[in-house]
């Protein structure tokens, strides 16, 4: 581990609510490796990996950061961070290798030792039940495009609950429902490689009514945990003023946001979406949208970039004039204040928490020490746009950075990093980029502030 790095980059001047909580994130296929150990099972991307040409630089997860061997490495470098929550994913393949039937008690311990390990070091737990990982035995019968598997996950996520819902404070049902059902079922960039709108649309409906159907049985069994689903959401900006791409945009936005927070919060579809989607609409059972619309205790918000939308076809990122992330993304701040205060205004949400935040940048580790500025004013600017949408009365209650490891990123392989820790994928050797020492130093600003407040406060 180098020396501590203190770039010079502002801390963001926000002002945030009390218990207001900081912390990384990671998944369990993007980090854990021990694909075949201890009796794990293969999931979709096991399987979708090993298609010729879908993986950017021909990788796989098998190994990703070994995570699964060095998790207590790793805790400890959360807990050098000075945060206070540790979001991560039980791979559902791990502890149920077919996704139904018998369960894996190896698995099971491994996210015993991994809750312990982090409760011993004063961090809070942040569990999430699907990260995109279905186990391959059910997309065999036909994965979320089949019914069943809607009550598979149900299983799953109640055995969970009862075997660490005592320990975790936060349980999320499924991770990015838009990645799983349009870059894994319609454009099938993404595992299980399937392109077919109708059932890309069949899967977006399955997928949020086993999150609803999961958050009705913990609540049943007496689950103290609070209950979420995460979101990838952005706002969608027309590219033009003309009324083509001002239309184009509003069904974008139908589609990314609304499709997902409408049946959630309104319990119903949006109803240009399905003018446009047609024979393609998915089959909606009665009581489905009841289902789907139980209560939360939080909405997960991941944010990234904005939307640009025209009707002649896709928008030139280099159009805008923004710096780019090394995946192509404008580095646009302001869309996140903009996305919180409208879903703020929109909907009953009681809580959001940014669950990812985060940027790809070209790292390199130069004399041990990796200066990625980028990354950190990122960071900076981001804080700063949840602090100005927290000022506009939005209910935002913690923020996540995207990634704490680098780690294998799905399509693109290990050729995009997005953590704070660099990761040697050679020797596994881990290493605090200059932003996880930013990261940490806010974080100590923030306790110091506060300290100071309170001593103030006593007079």
């Amino acid at each position: 581990m180098t020396a501590p790095i203190a770039p010079r980059i502002p801390f963001p001047d926000c002002h945030l609510p009390a218990g207001f909580s900081w912390g990384v994130a990671t998944s369990a296929f993007q980090i854990e490796g021990a694909h075949r150990t201890d009796g794990r099972g293969d999931s979709i991307w096991d399987t979708f990996c090993t298609q010729p040409g879908v993986i950017a630089d021909g990788s796989d997860g098998s190994v990703a950061c070994d995570h699964y061997h060095r998790w207590q490495e790793d805790l400890d470098l959360i807990a050098l961070l000075g945060v206070d929550t540790y979001r991560f994913s039980i791979a559902w393949p791990r502890v149920q290798p077919d996704g139904q039937g018998a369960w894996n008690e190896a698995g099971l311990q491994f996210y015993d030792r991994l809750i312990d390990g982090l409760i011993a070091r004063g961090i809070r737990p942040f569990v999430t039940l699907n990260h995109w990982d279905l186990p391959a035995a059910l997309q065999a019968q036909g994965g979320w495009a089949n019914r069943s598997t809607v009550m598979h996950f149900v299983d799953y996520a109640k055995t969970m609950a009862a075997r660490f819902g005592d320990r975790v404070p936060a349980i999320v049902t499924h991770n990015e429902p838009w990645v799983m059902a349009v870059l894994g079922h319609e454009t099938g960039i993404f595992a299980p490689g399937i392109q077919d709108r109708k059932v890309a649309c069949q899967v977006a409906h399955h997928l949020l009514l086993s999150h609803g159907l999961a958050v009705r049985a913990l609540r049943a069994q007496g689950c103290q945990a609070s209950l979420g689903i995460v979101l990838n959401l952005s706002p969608m900006h027309p590219a033009s003023p003309l009324a083509a791409d001002q239309a184009r945009a509003q069904l974008e936005d139908g589609r990314l946001l609304r499709w997902y927070m409408d049946p959630l919060y309104r319990g119903s579809y949006p109803d240009d979406v399905l003018a446009v989607l047609g024979d393609d609409a998915p089959a909606v059972h009665a009581g489905d949208l009841e289902a789907i619309c139980a209560p939360i205790d939080f909405l997960g918000v991941n944010y990234y970039t904005r939307g640009v939308a025209q009707a002649s076809g896709p928008w030139d990122v280099h159009a805008g004039g923004l710096p780019l992330t090394d995946m192509g993304w404008e580095i646009y701040p302001q869309g996140l204040t903009e996305l919180l205060v409208r879903l703020h205004h929109d909907y009953p949400v009681s809580a959001m928490l940014i669950t990812e935040n985060g940027g790809a940048f070209p790292d390199r580790i130069t004399d041990g020490v990796v200066q990625d500025l980028d990354r950190t004013r990122y960071l900076a600017d981001h804080i700063a746009a949840v602090g100005a949408a927290i000022a506009q009365g939005a209910p935002v209650t913690g923020y996540m950075v995207w990634s704490l490891l680098d780690n294998f990123e799905w399509a693109s392989g290990y050729a995009k990093r997005f953590g704070i820790v660099h990761v040697d994928y050679t020797t596994q050797q881990r290493t605090l980029k200059a932003s996880a020492h930013w990261y940490r130093q806010f974080l100590q600003h923030l306790r110091q502030r506060s300290a100071a407040a309170d001593l103030r406060a006593r007079g």
